[in-house]
């Protein structure tokens, strides 16, 4: 977790929200993850759209009022949070634990019918599977192909120490990830 990033338990915010029902909350996940579940007050605002100026001038977000985000752990709610200061909003919240943490909880939810692969899953896949299609270009095509594999690996270890996966963001693109169900 960032040091500068303020957070908050997924149990202390359903109390704040008890509290206070009008307290904003955004899930940064693609809109078939947000389908799939949700905290029952989360309003979808995906990362890969995201427009922190576009929620403060429309009056959902306020400059006196803290925000929540989630996403399904805490890596793009940390993202957008850091989104959000570049904006010069300082006053995101991140929930401990994202969507999994407040499901684990056994706080509120929404289930809709959809089932999806996360996005962790997603990269997961793609990632092994291009190391894959290198490895067997280059050993029975042109050894040069094994250089997408090196790639792929080396655009893990990026991702491993910057908390910065671009291949996620850009799996968040594809049809799939965009759609909303019935």
């Amino acid at each position: 977790m960032t040091k500068n990033i303020a957070t908050i338990s997924p149990r202390e915010l359903q109390e704040r929200l008890t509290a206070e029902p009008d307290l904003a909350v955004l899930d940064v996940r693609s809109p078939v993850e947000f389908d799939e579940v949700h905290a029952l007050r989360a309003r979808n605002e995906p990362l890969d759209r995201l427009k922190p100026k576009a929620l403060f001038d429309s009056g959902l977000l306020s400059q006196d009022r803290p925000f929540y985000l989630l996403c399904r752990t805490t890596s793009r709610a940390e993202i957008a949070a850091k989104e959000f200061e570049k904006a010069g909003y300082r006053n995101a919240v991140v929930v401990e634990g994202g969507t999994l943490g407040w499901v684990e909880s056994g706080l509120p939810v929404l289930r809709g019918q959809t089932k999806v692969i996360s996005l962790e899953r997603q990269v997961r896949i793609a990632a092994g599977s291009l190391v894959l299609i290198g490895a067997l270009l280059g050993w029975f095509v042109h050894p040069a192909f094994f250089g997408l594999s090196a790639f792929v690996g080396a655009g893990l270890v990026f991702a491993g120490i910057t908390d910065f996966c671009g291949l996620g963001l850009l799996l968040l693109r594809f049809p799939w990830n965009r759609r909303r169900s019935a």
